[in-house]
């Protein structure tokens, strides 16, 4: 174990899946708080848009994301972040992750948003509140507070799904294992190395998420 260590860069491999789920996990929030958006918008060509997002990406396997991203966008359509192939597979992979993920971040907040009485909708209304405004500063903040617990579990999926990005070749904690796999055959101590490392990323954000959600439960 410790002569794998010190011939391939597991450290490097670790801070690439830590990257890849930033990344994803911020880009994932942007693009799904906008769709959620759509989804609940009065008018019904962005509502028909949101929808026809959450449905496709959804429905669609992130692994074929991945290769249609790298196969189908960067070499056919020559849709290219780098000319470098590893650092193009990277971003492309921080793309559909975060495109891939936002369908469901989109879902959470529009559960979270559910949640708050209509009532409320309509006060914002009463007092003059735009669509824009009711929904910034009385819809959205609390439809964060009620989807706690859907967005973390979310982002720990997003997490875990980091290890597709090795079908494309980027050379996180995943394709560090298949690497070695190729090389020097099956190895129980890497398997369970590459396992601690998930549950080392995964257990303290749920047990945070669970505290938070606690914490900020509506009591109605």
């Amino acid at each position: 174990m410790g002569e794998l260590l010190q011939n391939y860069d597991v450290w490097g491999a670790i801070w690439t899946t830590i990257q890849l789920a930033v990344l994803s996990a911020i880009g994932a929030t942007v693009i799904g708080t906008i769709v959620a958006i759509m989804r609940v918008s009065p008018v019904a060509v962005l509502r028909g848009l949101g929808t026809s997002y959450v449905n496709i990406f959804r429905n669609t396997p992130l692994t074929v994301l991945l290769v249609m991203s790298v196969l189908g966008l960067a070499f056919i359509l020559g849709l290219s972040f780098s000319d470098d192939f590893a650092r193009n597979a990277y971003w492309w992979a921080v793309a559909m992750l975060s495109l891939y993920h936002a369908a469901f971040i989109c879902e959470a907040l529009r559960s979270g948003i559910n949640t708050v009485p209509a009532g409320q909708a309509e006060a914002a209304r009463s007092i003059g509140l735009t669509f824009s405004q009711s929904l910034s500063q009385v819809l959205l903040p609390q439809a964060f507070r009620g989807a706690v617990a859907p967005l973390v579990s979310t982002y720990i999926a997003l997490i875990k799904n980091t290890t597709v990005a090795a079908v494309i070749g980027v050379t996180d904690i995943a394709g560090l294992l298949q690497e070695i796999t190729e090389n020097e055959g099956a190895q129980l101590g890497i398997f369970f190395m590459v396992a601690m490392v998930f549950v080392v990323l995964t257990l303290p954000l749920g047990v945070f998420g669970t505290s938070l959600s606690r914490r900020l439960a509506v009591k109605r």
